[in-house]
């Protein structure tokens, strides 16, 4: 960062009111300040300095990122509640919930401690990952703060600096290179580096110093002849030596197993100019005129690295022999380069700065980010497997791979030949039956290579997307193409269910010689919606379309509804018969009745358990009375002379009928927490559950009792069930 020594509130609000300046923004700030004074007011950091130096530092560091007011304010206040006595409350109570959000938020992660051991490590990591996901302004203020103290580290034990700095180069540093703030990012790792290996950094350190005259000797006479070049051609340009940072040196030299004097990009040359247009053509007088070396060119301009940087690398030899790398890019790539998202994400007072906005823009440019919640849910509570997916998934480069026509395509980490057809075009996707890589036919679920050529094998006869691509794919734009599909398959399904129920109804009025004008008529229809537990026209339609409603008590209900249609004399004599039928038969206990039949006993059959809305018939039992069944209960399929037609009540009292299902599923952990879940969710009574693993060790068996008010409340209970994980099939049970 650009100022490093103690700075007073002063010099920070200069810094701020350079970019923020309504008063009630600049107020906010000040608020903090004096309320971070009052409640740290006594307390001294190792250093023997007032704790507020602290606070305005991580403010300073925050208003050089031009971010907000609100996340300065909560960078002022991020000890307060951990180290004083202001509760949560107060706080939103004096400013407001969105600065304690974020206060509370960095004090979670505040009070991490960290461990040696690796599993506790991990689990305190993953706090800080989803912390982020939720709000970037989190891990800002986090870093801001880590930062500063590892600028004064030097005040702590050497236990605790060592402890300090590895935690920093493991978590802090990396998080700043996804974020591309690679001004912050450096500096962890500089000053990790040098407490962690105090006699390494020191070496390369004394080997920069001993080099630094010629180095600068020679990058300033190649400067002069770049400049001279982009002068003839009337270039907009700046141009700038850059210094390679300690730990990177040092890392190049650990993993490439090089020498010092073999790094090449020990002497960088960056050139800043105005468009992408002039980014290439600098890139094409440079080549013209020094000769580049082989396999060091790398445009990440076309194909930008994960964290959103863009620039043209290239590696030339000058006249003397010296190989220079040069970077070329735009004054905004600049910024993203130096400061990653705090650049792409700069508070504009004027432009009516949104947060929810803001993060939507973020998460779209860094896809990456929107996974941590996502994988968080997904890895239960096995931290150390979270990690392995962040680390495989999240902070590896993206993968980039090649069309039979040439055309490069970036893809997330572990993509699939899936991914890959999505980003063709969707239909490519949809069609999608097969692939080749690299000439080779392989399985759709194919982890793909940078490098890789992929062509996809497509039929117009293909079915569209199996569900189970949803587990293979890694993008989300291959997932959001396959919801989408399965969404408006669903929706075409409906409307043929409504157009089939249509039909079903208007077919089964004509049987019964009822007028289709007189009882096929909206506002009669939706008149016995609610008694049927229907919200709406298209719900019973489609609900008769795909027989999770009986036609017959539709049908019943529609006879039976009083409507407002002129009553001549026919319509009277019918209504009389019904009132007259109601008054002299008695409300039916099991809700059945049978016409013309007051006193004979009426139950419903255990076997099937029929509840209302089920197509029933009645079966006349040997001193038992009749027994309701359901039409298609095999147990009276072959009986013919016992059987009596029987109907539901129309006006049921509100009873609770007990139906046996059984779901059949894989096995997997909080497979039955699940099931038992959704039940209650469904608003369903549960008597009785049984689970067992299955014989082959791989499927799993789950039988149970569950309470329902009728065939509406039975099928969205179904419906429900069969949408959990792994559970392959649901259906009543027939004893």
């Amino acid at each position: 960062m650009a100022q490093k020594a103690s700075v007073s509130f002063d010099d920070v609000m200069k810094e701020i009111k350079t970019y923020i300046r309504k008063e009630e923004n600049i107020d906010l700030i000040l608020r903090a300040y004096q309320c971070a004074q009052k409640q740290h007011e006594g307390q001294m950091r190792k250093s023997g300095e007032p704790y507020l130096v602290h606070l305005v530092a991580v403010a300073q560091i925050l208003a050089q990122l031009r971010t907000g007011p609100t996340t300065i304010a909560a960078g002022l206040l991020h000890d307060v509640i951990e180290d004083c006595e202001m509760s949560a409350a107060e706080m939103s109570e004096r400013f407001n919930e969105e600065v304690t959000m974020l206060v509370e938020a960095v004090t979670k992660i505040s009070n991490l401690k960290f461990r040696d051991e690796k599993e506790y490590q991990a689990s305190n990591h993953r706090k800080i990952f989803i912390a982020m996901a939720k709000d970037v302004r989190v891990i800002l203020i986090k870093l801001a703060d880590r930062l500063h103290n590892m600028r004064t580290l030097q005040y702590m034990t050497a236990e605790k600096q060592k402890r300090i700095a590895a935690e920093t180069l493991e978590v802090y540093a990396p998080i700043a290179h996804r974020l591309g703030i690679s001004e912050i990012k450096n500096e962890l790792e500089d000053l990790a580096f040098l407490y962690l290996d105090y006699d390494k950094y020191h070496e390369i350190a004394h080997l920069v110093e001993k080099r630094k005259v010629e180095r600068d000797t020679q990058v300033k006479h190649m400067i002069q002849e770049i400049s001279e070049m982009m002068d003839e051609h009337h270039i907009t340009y700046r141009i700038f030596g850059r210094s390679k940072h300690l730990y990177s040196i040092y890392k190049k030299m650990r993993t490439k197993n090089k020498r010092f004097e073999e790094i090449m990009d020990l002497l960088a040359i960056r050139i800043i100019t105005d468009t992408d247009t002039a980014c290439y053509e600098i890139l094409g007088y440079i080549h013209a005129k020094y000769r580049p070396i082989p396999g060091r060119f790398k445009d990440y301009i076309a194909m930008p690295k994960v964290n959103m940087y863009q620039s043209l690398h290239t590696t030339i030899v000058a006249d003397g022999g010296n190989i220079f790398e040069v970077q070329i890019r735009t004054e905004a790539m600049d910024r993203i380069a130096e400061q990653g998202i705090a650049a792409h994400w700069r508070y504009k007072e004027s432009s009516g700065f949104s947060m929810k906005v803001m993060q939507k823009e973020l998460e779209e440019q860094l896809h990456w980010l929107r996974d941590f919640s996502i994988m968080s849910d997904e890895v239960n509570d096995d931290a150390m497997e979270f990690m392995n997916l962040m680390q495989k998934d999240i902070f590896e480069a993206n993968v980039y791979v090649m069309s039979p026509k040439g055309r490069v395509i970036a893809l997330p980490n572990g993509s699939t030949p899936i991914d890959f057809a999505y980003r063709i075009h969707t239909e490519v996707g949809h069609q999608a039956v097969g692939a080749t890589v690299n000439g080779v036919l392989v399985p759709l679920n194919t982890p793909l290579k940078t490098g890789d050529v992929v062509d996809i094998r497509t039929s117009k006869q293909s079915g569209g997307p199996s569900e189970d691509w949803l587990k293979i794919v890694k993008s989300n734009h291959a997932r959001n193409k396959i919801r989408s599909f399965f969404q408006r398959r669903e929706n075409e399904q409906r409307s043929g269910g409504i157009k089939k129920g249509e039909e079903m109804l208007s077919e089964e009025l004509k049987r019964r010689g009822l007028e289709l004008a007189q009882y096929f008529d909206k506002k009669r229809i939706e008149g016995i919606m609610g008694s049927l537990s229907f919200s709406s026209y298209q719900d019973l339609l489609y609900a008769i379309g795909v027989k999770s409603i009986a036609l017959s008590a539709v049908i019943e209900r529609l006879v039976n509804h009083k409507t407002s249609i002129p009553l001549d004399n026919e319509n009277l004599v019918e209504l009389f018969n019904r009132q007259e039928s109601s008054r002299r038969r008695p409300p039916s206990k099991s809700g059945v009745y049978v016409n013309g039949v007051e006193t004979m006993k009426v139950s419903l059959a255990s076997c099937c358990t029929p509840v209302p809305g089920d197509e029933i018939i009645g079966y006349i039992s040997k001193g038992q009375g009749v027994k309701v069944h359901r039409k298609d209960c095999p147990n009276i399929q072959r009986e013919k002379a016992r059987l009596i037609e029987v109907n539901w009540e129309e006006e049921i009292e509100q009873k609770q009928y007990e139906v046996k299902l059984v779901v059949r599923s894989m096995d997997r952990n909080f497979l039955l927490s699940d099931i038992v879940t959704v039940v209650s969710q469904c608003k369903a009574g549960l008597n009785h559950v049984d689970s067992k693993v299955n014989e082959d060790r791989l499927t799993a068996t789950t039988k149970m009792s569950v309470v329902v008010s009728d065939a509406t409340h039975l099928q969205s209970l179904i419906a429900n069930l069969r949408k959990i994980n792994s559970v392959m099939e649901v259906e009543r049970v027939i004893q």
